[in-house]
């Protein structure tokens, strides 16, 4: 199957299940739902390139385990919240949008094509005759960076878990260091597939995962978002966090 065979399918398949989303939320009022989604296409297009490309075995397994498990692993974490209730960015938006379908129709449709624009990566490690040294070194990277991740949430969750921190801003463990230290590993792993591409003929399709991820989190729709959401929430608290933690790479805070 060639990439743009590949890629159509991805299109397709991700604008059925966003609208099937969009319906969802619409008779539950979450469209926190839009991201276990979006988390869940992105491994479904691995696999399908994994499955289908015609790279090498070794870097398309590589894709299948990195992306498959990166994409389960987030998904489930943000499952375990949208169950509960509608994340605070989306209520927010519900109320300056009035419940208007049609906007969060495009929401999700607007993911859909997110989907479609990350999984151009996938696309030149399908392609990538890569053996060897290139695919230890995505995978160690991918591995670095999921522990990271998977660290960097459980101390946010555990965290908020204690009631006693209700209207705090999370400085513990990672969160001392960054603000975002979930967002940090996020855009690191995306360096992984850089190296599963190694030598194939669209390898400049996998630096589109670390630049693009990086302009979405620190100034689109990742820090933004979720920094308004923590200042209605937690007010001068978390303008101090703001004023002492960096925003995205890790460092020491200021006194």
């Amino acid at each position: 199957m060639t990439p743009l065979q590949q890629w159509l399918i991805i299109a397709a398949g991700m604008i059925v299940a966003m609208t099937l989303g969009w319906r969802w939320q619409r008779r539950r009022a979450n469209a926190g739902i839009v991201d276990v989604i979006w988390s869940l296409g992105m491994g479904a297009a691995a696999l399908l390139i994994a499955a289908t490309g015609a790279g090498a075995g070794a870097a398309r397994a590589g894709l299948a385990i990195m992306a498959g498990v990166w994409s389960l692993r987030l998904a489930l974490h943000l499952w375990r919240r949208v169950r509960q209730a509608e994340d605070g960015r989306y209520r927010a938006l519900r109320e300056r949008w009035q419940g208007h379908q049609g906007k969060f129709f495009g929401l999700f449709m607007f993911q859909a094509g997110l989907v479609m624009l990350f999984c151009l990566p996938f696309l030149a490690v399908g392609a990538s005759p890569a053996r060897g040294w290139p695919v230890a070194l995505g995978l160690l990277i991918w591995l670095a960076a999921l522990t990271g991740e998977t660290v960097a949430d459980r101390q946010l969750d555990r965290f908020r878990d204690d009631p006693a921190h209700h209207g705090q801003a999370c400085r513990a463990g990672l969160w001392r260091y960054s603000r975002h230290p979930n967002y940090f590993f996020e855009w690191c792993h995306w360096f992984g597939y850089v190296a599963l591409a190694w030598g194939s003929p669209l390898a400049w399709l996998s630096w589109l995962g670390p630049v693009l991820m990086f302009v979405f989190l620190r100034w689109i729709s990742g820090i933004p978002f979720t920094e308004q959401q923590a200042l209605r929430t937690r007010g001068e608290d978390y303008r101090d966090y703001q004023r002492r933690t960096s925003a995205f790479f890790p460092w020491f805070p200021k006194s």
